[in-house]
């Protein structure tokens, strides 16, 4: 009887290690998919406003109209986080995404023209 309870025991551990291996090939596959849909789901907007020259000053005033209730007045957060630096953690395009997508919440996505994103952008890469 040991046999066969032997037997069954390594049949289970084996199922159990199949369905944890195709599950985590799973996962894998999926985060792959978001990892790509999310860098090309927007590319053209993104390919256009990376392309454009963006004015600090009409940046400086779409932050001031748009981000200052959840980042603060000097950027340094309040409900979002702290803005300084953050061209040094994220890509232009990777910003680019979060504004328009609003990724982590509570933040929004908002709906931006090109050349304000660009602007938005160059305001950004001065909070250093």
């Amino acid at each position: 009887m040991t046999t066969s309870s032997s037997s069954a025991v390594q049949n289970n551990n084996l199922k159990e290690k199949l369905i944890k291996v195709v599950v985590l090939i799973f996962l894998l596959l999926v985060l792959v998919a978001a990892l790509f849909f999310t860098h090309y789901g927007n590319n053209k907007y993104t390919r256009q406003t990376l392309k454009l020259n963006g004015s600090l000053s009409t940046g400086d005033g779409l932050f001031k109209m748009n981000c200052v209730g959840c980042h603060g007045i000097t950027a340094r957060g309040l409900v979002g986080p702290d803005l300084h630096a953050v061209t040094d953690r994220l890509s232009d395009s990777q910003i680019i995404t979060q504004v328009t997508k609003g990724l982590t919440p509570p933040m929004p996505s908002f709906e931006i023209e090109p050349q304000n994103m660009a602007d938005l952008l160059t305001y950004l890469h001065t909070l250093n």
